[in-house]
């Protein structure tokens, strides 16, 4: 790998090539040990992000058994401890092994690169200029800077406001696991699901009359509980789907369920919607 934004540091080089260059970019010193086994899982991640994100920090190694001095002088107790430094002093630090969105979590409350302010501009645009102007500008940037994940969110929550949702879905998908896995990301991925399942549905007053007609109309509810979903009325939503469940486990492979499960996962384990329909479903279920 070409490794031009990582650098070895000891206690020679340490104040030029961390606090002195700190004063021009960000530096994250990496305290870590040959012996040190979480050492060996989160070195690759940082130098992989120091290589992403061009130049935007640099990333300075310091084994602490070769620099002792180092190690006791910014209190390391224990390895891997991650430090960064801006304008000659540490910022924020954090110890063990991180996943990578969490480190890039971590780097995107201190570091600001190229894309972030080009998809700034291009977001302000939007909300006060040319809308379809400002919508290809963010796609130049997020094709110009695919690692930044943070930005291809903002992009598809963008094309979900403009019913551009396939094309979301698809920048969504293009995403590491461990950020889909993220809340927000979810949320996003489970209102293109009930956005499709809506495409081609008739209008509420149609479906409740269905209903109305025939209760065990599965469609019929599972189409109205994505457009209660829409319309932000959740109980009723959640109250459609447990009567799919109730009426018929087998209809759109168990799309009920299913569908409960994933508002529950939108909503999160605290609601009290979550507790009383989990209750409700168990019941069902059981």
């Amino acid at each position: 790998m070409d490794q031009q934004f990582v650098i070895n540091v000891s206690d020679e080089t340490f104040m030029q090539e961390v606090v002195d260059a700190s004063q021009r970019q960000p530096v994250l010193v990496d305290f870590w040990a040959t012996w040190c086994e979480p050492c060996k899982s989160l070195m690759p991640l940082l130098e992989n992000l120091a290589q992403s994100y061009l130049g935007s920090f640099i990333l300075a190694k310091i084994d602490i058994d070769q620099h002792q001095a180092l190690a006791s002088q910014f209190g390391v107790r224990s390895v891997p401890t991650v430090k960064l430094f801006k304008n000659g002093q540490i910022v924020d630090e954090f110890s063990g092994v991180l996943s990578e969105t969490q480190i890039r979590e971590f780097l995107d409350k201190h570091i600001e690169n190229e894309s972030d302010v080009l998809m700034k501009q291009a977001l302000a645009e939007y909300e006060t200029g040319d809308k379809k102007e400002a919508l290809t500008k963010m796609g130049s940037v997020i094709q110009g800077d695919q690692s930044n994940e943070s930005n291809i969110v903002l992009y598809s929550k963008v094309l979900l406001k403009e019913g551009h949702n396939k094309e979301a879905s698809q920048w969504l998908q293009t995403l590491s696991t461990s950020m889909k896995n993220t809340d927000e990301v979810t949320a996003l991925i489970t209102q293109i699901e009930f956005i499709d399942v809506l495409e081609s549905a008739p209008d509420v007053e149609t479906l409740e009359a269905r209903i109305e007609k025939d209760k065990k109309d599965c469609e019929a509810r599972y189409q109205l509980s994505a457009h209660y979903i829409l319309q932000g009325r959740v109980e009723e939503a959640l109250d459609q789907l447990l009567q799919i469940v109730m009426y018929d486990r087998a209809y759109n492979d168990d799309a009920g369920k299913n569908g409960l499960l994933k508002l529950f996962s939108l909503l999160g384990n605290e609601h009290p919607l979550v507790n009383k329909y989990r209750r409700k479903l168990a019941m069902f279920l059981n």
